[in-house]
């Protein structure tokens, strides 16, 4: 049996279990064995019932004395319990609503349940919704029971008592040997078992393993997959940069007088030290023979936007032209107009194309972008569509970075001939992360925010405080600032999302601000409806905004002092981080309300606090991290966080550094072997990445 063999080649697996498998991401031989427990459980020594006490964590394996389904109260919601019995007692088990488990827990039926004990009065003990398993359906029990068990995660119909039995079936069928991934200098260094033992021992522990390393996920078996997995990575990291190095751009860029006087003119401020540090790291860049791979991330308000306009300047001096893409329209338009503002006195023909722009002006656009008229165009999605050419396109900027698939990135990237490529974010990257979905990646950091910004004062308040928070708002409505309210999505449909927009600023305009002016930013505006609005934003003609989650990225009015965020306990930390940003741009002192409903769960409790704590963009991207996880955190797998199977990048970060240094180390010393076209030929597949730069 080969790592590449299909799963239906496994006896056991029909067409309706691999169908099963195949929805959680398993097709091959080499898919299963990858799926590793999601903890261990020592049923070699089972707890008898009369020993355990509340509190404790157990677990016991026994027979279905009696069972019944209750009816509660609450209209279809019902209860079943189950009377477990052993040879020493008796524990109630109980699981909430899910009356299916009827035909689970039948009379006389062996079963293993893991969970937490409490104390019922009068009941006596009780465990609340453990987790089950038949056991004893007649097969050898010998990888169920009596041992150290595995314990995998459901997939569909797919018991975790099945998975063991067709891990064990699979494994016993595994080659002696395959290509050794990790160098042999390395497993002796770090003390690792060769693949095929980890892989046996990281499914079916020997009798001897420690449970709670096993739990920990750092067992020797372990280590070595998680050790091969991330050296796995960062080896097809490195080798993409060495490939892309080696490429040479058909025009490197000059930096002389000429072209610092023309930056001068179009920014004549003084930058700050982390501004001026990033852009030279940029210009450092734009005249090497290579072609530039830079993500340069800082907080919100840190001046990013002006330093890439700088290297825009760098390219378009040369003879090359710049394209910027940013997420949305209104960040898009909000870009235009800004540089548009600050290039009036300078050469270049600014242009805007995103998914509204009209037929007409959009034939024009393109022309003009074909035959080099255009130096610089700023846009959405629409650059990257198959009728969007180039003269000659130098330098790629792409804004809130996270907000796109690497495709996306990659077919904007392709429309140049090897251009410079900077990727932006103003949601700083944990380093964990910066080193796994931004491995290939050059990274500048801007830290400091510009002279002028003021700190934002933070409070959480329950949706019953919201009097207190409008009293609060009149205030500053009265003492001549402007606010924002902002409401979440509610449900996955923009026509909702707007209709619960437009139905709260009626409200406000008639019921709580019926003196001051009321606008309505939503996302499905036309360019010129949002442009209008934005303008009388920043003129003053409209002193309170009410927004969809549009206003996230993109708006600096420097008179806007309170942020009032509906629900706030339905956004993530970094998406709150970023609304309370477009507050504090200018000398008075700002504020952010965050409303939400109570009671609060635990996860949202960390949130707001978090927020309340620290207006540090980076310590904030650390703690979101830390709740959400990388996948919630880039938001999809195509947005550039690595699928991995063994390693975890939170619990992991270590390895993944050390994995990084070893990785340099290989390609030094193990140049030419196959373990380089290996790894160049499954590195795609394995990860599911494409190409960031």
């Amino acid at each position: 049996m080969t790592l590449d063999d299909s799963l239906t080649t496994v006896k056991g697996i029909g067409p309706r279990r691999a169908a099963d498998l195949e929805r959680v991401g398993l097709r091959t031989v080499g898919d299963l064995i990858s799926r590793f427990p999601l903890r261990y459980e020592d049923r070699a020594r089972f707890r008898d019932i009369a020993g355990i006490r509340p509190g404790e964590t157990v677990t016991i394996a026994g027979t279905v004395a009696s069972s019944a389904t209750r009816l509660t109260r609450r209209p279809g919601f019902k209860i079943f319990d189950a009377l477990i019995r052993d040879a020493t007692g008796a524990i109630r088990a109980v699981w909430l609503n899910q009356p299916f488990m009827a035909r689970v827990m039948q009379q006389g039926s062996r079963v293993v349940l893991y969970g937490q004990v409490d104390e019922r009065a009068p009941a006596g003990l009780q465990m609340t919704g453990p987790q089950y398993e038949l056991a004893g359906d007649g097969e050898n029990d010998s990888i169920h029971t009596g041992r150290i068990v595995p314990i995998y995660e459901k997939a569909g119909a797919v018991t975790g008592r099945i998975q063991r039995r067709l891990m064990a079936e699979v494994i016993r069928q595994l080659p002696e040997s395959r290509q050794e991934l990790l160098p042999q200098w390395l497993e002796l260094e770090l003390e690792l078992p060769r693949w095929r033992v980890a892989v046996a021992e990281a499914h079916f522990p020997p009798p001897d393993s420690n449970l709670e390393q096993l739990n920990a996920f750092r067992s020797p078996a372990q280590l070595r997959l998680i050790v091969e997995e991330f050296f796995c990575f960062q080896l097809g990291l490195l080798l993409r940069r060495r490939e892309a190095d080696a490429e040479q751009k058909p025009s490197i860029a000059v930096v002389d007088d000429r072209v610092r006087e023309a930056i001068g003119r179009v920014v004549p401020f003084r930058l700050t030290a982390g501004q001026e540090q990033a852009f030279n790291d940029i210009a450092n860049d734009l005249v090497r023979p290579q072609a530039m791979h830079r993500l340069l991330q800082g907080d919100v308000g840190a001046g990013k936007t002006i330093v890439a306009l700088m290297a825009a300047v760098i390219a378009m001096e040369n003879g090359l032209q710049a394209a910027l893409m940013a997420p949305t329209e209104v960040l898009a338009e909000q870009h235009f107009l800004t540089i548009r503002r600050m290039f009036e006195t300078a050469p270049y023909r600014v242009v805007l194309l995103t998914g509204s722009t009209a037929a007409a002006e959009r034939r024009r656009t393109l022309e003009a972008l074909a035959s080099g008229h255009a130096q610089l165009v700023v846009g959405t999605h629409a650059l990257v569509q198959q009728a969007v050419a180039f003269h000659r396109l130098g330098l790629v900027v792409i804004d809130e970075q996270h907000r796109f698939g690497v495709m996306q990135r990659a077919v904007l990237r392709e429309k140049g001939w090897r251009p410079d490529v900077l990727v932006m974010t103003a949601t700083p990257i944990p380093r964990t992360l910066a080193l796994s979905a931004y491995g290939d990646l050059d990274v500048s950091t801007i830290r400091e925010l510009p002279p002028g910004r003021t700190p934002v004062r933070t409070v959480a308040r329950p949706q019953s405080a919201r009097d207190e928070v409008y009293a609060f708002a009149r205030r500053q409505l009265d003492a001549g600032r402007q606010i924002y309210i902002v409401y979440p999505l509610v449900e996955e449909s923009a026509k909702v999302d707007v209709r619960a927009a437009t139905e709260a600023a009626d409200h406000l305009a008639a019921d709580v601000f019926p003196e001051y002016r009321v606008g309505l930013l939503h996302g499905r505006l036309s360019s010129e409806e949002k442009d209008h609005v934005m303008r009388a934003v920043a003129s003053g003609d409209i002193q309170v905004l009410v927004s969809t989650t549009v206003i996230e990225v993109g708006i600096d009015v420097a008179n806007a002092t309170l942020m009032i965020v509906e629900h706030a306990e339905r956004f993530g930390l970094s998406q709150l981080h970023q609304l309370r940003g477009r507050v504090g741009r200018g000398p008075h002192p700002s504020y952010c309300a965050l409303l939400f409903q109570a009671p609060l769960t635990g996860q949202g409790r960390e949130r707001l606090d978090a927020l309340i704590e620290t207006s540090d963009g980076f310590v904030i991207a650390e703690r979101d991290l830390a709740l959400r996880g990388p996948g919630d955190c880039f938001g999809t797998r195509q947005s550039g966080a690595p699928t991995l199977r063994a390693g975890d990048l939170m619990r992991d970060h270590e390895l993944m550094e050390q994995a990084r240094r070893y990785a340099a180390l290989a390609l030094n010393k193990d140049g030419g072997t196959g373990l380089i076209e290996e790894v160049r030929r499954s590195w795609g597949h394995r990860f599911g990445l494409a190409g960031v730069g």
